[in-house]
């Protein structure tokens, strides 16, 4: 299965020119490895509302099944990623965000101080990653194996349900 996806780096310096983006390109990567396709890849800063935007147009261009977002998600006054994601989606899935907590705590007591969420919306899934690119690629890993079968769901294909059937003998 070829997923659709888009990545939306957000960061004020980036966005400015004064640092490279290494996050978005670590994410890219992995993608690209998964023989998935590229739709978008843009920066944005530290501002709700343009981060609301990018992932609402996105999501109802019905041009990707999956959005990644990295960057924002800490706890300084500027990151903001986690409220504008909550301000569109349509519904949270708190299983890929507890996942990815869990996961990360065995990594690094860090992982506590992340505010990341994720959703759906229309038929999009969105997961808001880490700035930093070895924790935006380990967040990734953890979700993964999920994704395509995520995507299934999503698209309401009928074969994504029949694993779910139990057989009762």
């Amino acid at each position: 299965m070829t997923v659709r996806v888009s990545i939306l780096t957000v960061s004020d310096r980036a966005d400015r020119g004064e640092r490279p983006d290494i996050s978005g390109p670590a994410l890219k990567s992995v993608i690209e490895q998964q023989g998935w396709q590229i739709i978008d890849v843009s920066i944005v800063p530290d501002e709700s509302g343009q981060i609301a935007r990018s992932l609402a147009n996105w999501a109802d261009s019905g041009k990707c099944d999956l959005i990644l977002t990295t960057g924002g998600t800490g706890f300084t006054a500027r990151d903001v990623t986690p409220e504008a994601t909550l301000s569109i989606i349509e519904r949270q899935t708190p299983g890929i965000t507890q996942a990815i907590l869990v996961e990360s705590l065995n990594i690094t007591p860090h992982a506590m101080l992340s505010r990341a969420t994720s959703g759906i919306r229309a038929r999009t899934l969105i997961v808001n990653l880490p700035g930093n690119p070895k924790a935006a690629i380990e967040n990734l890993n953890i979700i993964l194996p999920v994704l395509p079968h995520a995507i299934e769901l999503l698209q309401g294909n009928p074969a994504a349900e029949a694993g779910h059937r139990k057989i009762i003998g």
